[in-house]
């Protein structure tokens, strides 16, 4: 397991109230029992990690955030997006005329 999904499980483990050592890339999140106020400061917690915004709307993105390796996936291409000067903190801001 690569650098990124070994923090992403050291913070998912910081925050659920019964933390397990058998969470891998294929455990859905819903196993973890992490509830809605858990999984705000787990986000905010991966974005503070990883230098990262993390859009999410639960109606139109809930499959993307699945599995653990889905959450994975999603912050690597956000840590790729944010290196290319297209990135997730990097928001463009309209200067003022």
């Amino acid at each position: 397991m690569d650098d990124v999904a070994t923090k992403i499980i050291d913070i998912l483990k910081k925050h659920m109230k019964e933390p397990r050592d058998d969470i891998s890339l294929s455990t859905e999140l819903s196993d973890l029992k992490i509830e809605s106020l858990d999984l705000a400061m787990i986000v905010f917690d991966i974005e503070d990690t990883f230098g990262i915004e993390i859009p999410y709307n639960a109606n139109e993105e809930a499959a993307d955030f699945k599995t653990v390796g889905s959450v994975v996936d999603r912050v690597k291409a956000l840590i790729a997006g944010a290196g290319s000067g297209t990135g997730a903190k990097a928001q463009a801001v309209p200067k003022a005329s």
